[in-house]
């Protein structure tokens, strides 16, 4: 239907609830296992709204880790216990997951850089395109999250007097990514701010997000940060 909103469906490509958490950790650099709850939940919240906004359909897992954060929260206000009763920190609840989910991440990160059996059949090496993200070690590979806060940050510079309209009859995804083909078989890299003009409205804005999701899931994007100025570059493959 002409009228029917586009939507972006994460689904096998992007990160989980669990990554969402670790990116507000380490974005607000707390102790994983002293984390403000009250102020977490209410940034993991606002993400949440923020791809509801754009209509990012998400797994179910995210609002179940929502009802987790606002449970442990709930107790944190509760009356401390006396020193008769055993008591233990409600925050561990999620931090002893979020620990070893971490250990599972960096394992498979690890296992992903060992050379596999029979790689030199593919037509592009897991190798070759590891080196766009490890230049010097100044690039690292991002994903969703650091991309919302890149894109919050372009948001931030256009008046609220501007308004939104995703309707299919007044923007195009599509286009949008042909456009975006367009530029980077020109160019096999573009930092971020590169694919804007120089005072996007917000339509442009949200279209290009939607449309680099699509290209990222098509794994014909990939994303990087260098680790000193922030600058996101993506790379076409």
């Amino acid at each position: 239907m002409e009228d029917e909103i586009y939507q972006v469906k994460l689904t096998d490509v992007f990160e989980g609830p669990m990554d969402l958490l670790i990116h507000l950790i380490k974005k607000n650099e707390v102790d994983i296992y002293d984390i403000p709850i009250a102020m977490i939940t209410e940034q993991y919240l606002a993400y949440l709204e923020w791809m509801k906004l754009l209509n990012i359909d998400f797994a179910g897992d995210f609002i179940v880790m929502a009802s987790t954060l606002a449970q442990i929260k709930s107790r944190m206000l509760l009356p401390a216990v006396t020193d008769e009763e055993e008591y233990e920190d409600p925050r561990l609840e999620i931090a002893r997951p979020l620990a070893e989910y971490l250990q599972m991440k960096s394992a498979a990160e690890e296992l992903a850089h060992r050379e596999l059996l029979g790689e030199n059949t593919f037509i592009r090496k897991p190798g070759e395109v590891r080196k766009l993200f490890n230049q010097d070690g100044e690039l690292i590979q991002i994903g969703l999250f650091e991309l919302i806060d890149a894109f919050q940050q372009l948001l931030k510079n256009i008046s609220p007097d501007d308004r939104l309209d995703l309707t299919a009859d007044r923007i195009s995804v599509k286009d949008r990514i042909s456009q975006l083909v367009d530029i980077f078989e020109k160019k096999q890299s573009v930092t971020f701010i590169e694919l804007f003009s120089d005072r996007p409205n917000k339509t442009e804005v949200i279209v290009t997000f939607l449309a680099i999701l699509e290209m990222v899931k098509l794994e014909l994007l990939r994303m990087a940060q260098h680790t000193q100025n922030g600058v996101i570059r993506l790379f076409y493959q």
